[in-house]
């Protein structure tokens, strides 16, 4: 877009979203392999309280922590880690129309199994885990940032 189109209409091509998921995306791996770290040893670390609503141990511990016998903090290390790198800025300017669509689905499973996951903490093990909350943010994030862009006309280099 021009910045004589930009002035016309008033809209920006909103760069910034292709950095603001790298960083959101990292963010994601960090909190991620940290609750991956803490599955495989029990959560002898977990820095969450283990009493009342705020449980972190019992959501991470539940069979709800699991799906299809795979830890579902370790889905969501692979989820981010995906996510980084199709949020690198070079992929957001290329002109095959993979990336994107790639980036659009990750992020709608990921929204998808958020919403499961959610379910499942307020409905079935009737606890929250506050570093899941945040992945949960994340990625929700994560969804509106590249469900934003992919509304908007392409970048120009």
């Amino acid at each position: 877009m021009s910045s004589t189109a930009r002035l016309t209409t008033g809209r920006k091509p909103l760069g910034w979203i292709s950095w603001a998921t790298l960083v959101l995306s990292i963010a994601g791996v960090a909190v991620a392999a940290y609750l991956t770290y803490e599955h495989f040893t029990a959560g002898t670390t977990l820095a969450c309280p283990d009493t009342g609503v705020v449980n972190c141990m019992k959501v991470t511990s539940s069979e709800y922590s699991k799906l299809f016998g795979i830890p579902v903090a370790l889905l969501g290390l692979g989820f981010f880690v995906g996510m980084t790198a199709l949020s690198v800025p070079p992929l957001w300017r290329t002109a095959s129309p993979w990336p994107s669509r790639l980036r659009l689905a990750a992020v709608v499973v990921g929204v998808v199994f958020v919403c499961y996951l959610i379910w499942a903490e307020l409905f079935q093990i009737d606890a929250i885990c506050l570093w899941c909350t945040v992945v949960h943010g994340l990625t929700l994030v994560l969804f509106g940032l590249v469900v934003i862009r992919q509304a908007l006309p392409p970048l120009e280099d």
